[in-house]
């Protein structure tokens, strides 16, 4: 990967629906050898694909948080994953290291709704504990 494709990629994750056109204006090569370019990054996996970036506060969920999940031992990850799969309210999960088996990032309509889907993910029992934490702002996007 060379100085011009770190600009494509930069220009891109900026925004993704630039034109092979305006990116070529920016980075000096014409509309299809950008196109080139992005065609060889996603091949070789350095831009797996574009996204909408959604603002859930403007769709009603004005409440973030990250909730830690402990959950009964033998949990697997893939049935960690499956269940929060299920829940819209969840927009991210890692599984991490430390105490908490997972950390889910969740987006909910306010703090009652926050309550509501605890409650709804310790119900089948594989959760045990949760501990959460609302965010009040986004220093870095």
């Amino acid at each position: 990967m060379d100085p011009t494709d770190r600009q494509i990629l930069t220009l891109l994750v900026e925004d993704g629906r630039r034109t092979y056109e305006e990116i070529g204006g920016r980075v000096a090569l014409s509309p299809p050898s950008v196109k080139r370019r992005v065609d060889r990054l996603r091949e070789r996996g350095a831009l797996r694909g574009f996204t909408a970036l959604v603002d859930h506060a403007a769709l009603g969920a004005t409440t973030e948080a990250l909730v830690e999940l402990f959950y009964a031992p033998g949990t697997t990850l893939d049935a960690v994953a499956r269940s929060l799969r299920l829940r819209p309210e969840v927009v991210e999960a890692w599984s991490v290291t430390g105490e908490a088996d997972c950390i889910a990032r969740v987006r909910t309509e306010d703090n009652a709704d926050l309550e509501r889907l605890i409650m709804e993910l310790q119900r089948d029992g594989l959760v045990l504990r949760t501990r959460s934490q609302i965010v009040l702002s986004r220093l870095v996007p």
